[in-house]
């Protein structure tokens, strides 16, 4: 009996085992189902990414030949700013040359020269290549000029590819890089602008100074020039004497020359005048230009130390003329001109050696 109950039980607990079992193996069936359908639903989403991917790294390469285009054309406007000035001013004074040049050699306006040999004429055939023959027929294509070719543009465009492939590998930073330079540039172009400006400002200035200096001067030298024929006729009587300019059309960078022809002479070089001749002549410009612009003093530096007597004479009514106007200092060593002086000071040393000034008023 006890063994019957043993084997019933155990027959229980086998089929509870086996309904277990079974229970389980459905269930594991239907999770397989469900793994499998998750898989497919991993291969179908790791496509998409995959493609997804690949879009990517196409629009990820696009964008860096962009950049590297970007780089090119950076390239490109930062030399032209470099050598715009630079270029500008050599092909001005390359124009000027051939327009000169144009017209002493072949005796062309420029004008002329364009309408005949301007860019919408047919370029003139090429220069054989190393190796090339011509042929010898004159109407033969080769030897015609002719319009815009295919063959010479591909020819830049392939030396453009191999400029390009020198480039080298891109440059992650082409973008920080490229506003650097931009900002750079943006402020290189308002110091260029403000410089252009200023300059225009400042040879505006150059020229009103120009012409109130060759006003000033041309004034200045008109009643020098007229004063100075008048006290080197006194100087000299009988004598001839005139101020000339070397260049008179240009008054800002003309010379002036002093022609001094004294009585009983033929010279009018200084060079060719004796030690006192020369000196009164000094005299007399000086003086001229005293009586030309008028100052409230003068000061000469024995300035009648070479001229004689009679000379000395003259040249102290002249003194006496400016005296009326002006106060002048002169320091001198001749007793005639210390006679029409207002007022003398010395310098004396006595025997102690000390030098003392004295003074004396004459009027």
């Amino acid at each position: 009996r006890e063994a019957r109950v043993r084997a019933e039980r155990r027959r229980a607990r086998l089929r509870h085992e086996a309904e277990v079992a079974t229970a389980v193996a459905d269930g594991a069936r239907q999770l397989l189902a469900h793994i499998e359908v998750s898989l497919r639903r991993a291969e179908e989403e790791k496509a998409a990414a995959e493609y997804a991917k690949g879009r990517r790294e196409q629009a990820l390469g696009e964008a860096r030949s962009r950049g590297r285009d970007l780089k090119g054309e950076l390239d490109k406007l930062t030399d032209s700013v470099h050598r715009g000035e630079v270029l500008g001013a050599e092909k001005r004074l390359r124009i000027e040359a051939l327009e000169t040049r144009a017209l002493e050699e072949l005796g062309i306006e420029p004008a002329g020269l364009v309408a005949e040999y301007g860019p919408d004429q047919p370029v003139p055939p090429s220069l054989p290549a190393e190796g090339e023959e011509l042929p010898e027929d004159p109407d033969h294509p080769r030897n015609r000029p002719g319009p815009y070719l295919r063959a010479q543009q591909e020819k830049r465009l392939k030396a453009a590819e191999r400029a390009y492939q020198q480039l080298g590998k891109v440059n992650p930073l082409a973008l920080e890089e490229f506003a650097a330079l931009e900002e750079r540039h943006k402020f290189l172009s308002e110091q260029l602008e403000d410089l252009r400006k200023t300059r225009a400002d400042l040879l505006q200035v150059v020229k009103e100074v120009d012409q109130r200096v060759e006003q000033v001067f041309t004034e200045a030298y008109r009643d020098t020039a007229r004063e100075f024929e008048g006290v080197f006729s006194r100087l000299f009587p009988g004598g001839e004497g005139r101020l000339v300019l070397t260049d008179p059309d240009n008054m800002l960078t003309t010379g002036v020359d002093v022609e001094a022809r004294p009585p009983g002479k033929k010279v009018k070089r200084l060079s060719l005048l004796s030690g006192g001749e020369r000196s009164l002549t000094a005299v007399a410009l000086l003086v001229s230009i005293f009586k030309a612009r008028p100052s409230p003093f003068y000061v000469m530096d024995e300035v009648e130390a070479a001229l004689d007597d009679t000379n000395l004479q003259r040249l102290i009514r002249i003194m006496e003329e400016l005296q009326e106007s002006s106060q002048l200092i002169v320091i001198t060593h001749q007793k005639r001109t210390m006679e029409v002086a207002d007022a003398l000071y010395g310098v004396s040393m006595q025997g102690d050696g000390v030098s003392k000034v004295i003074s004396q008023r004459l009027r």
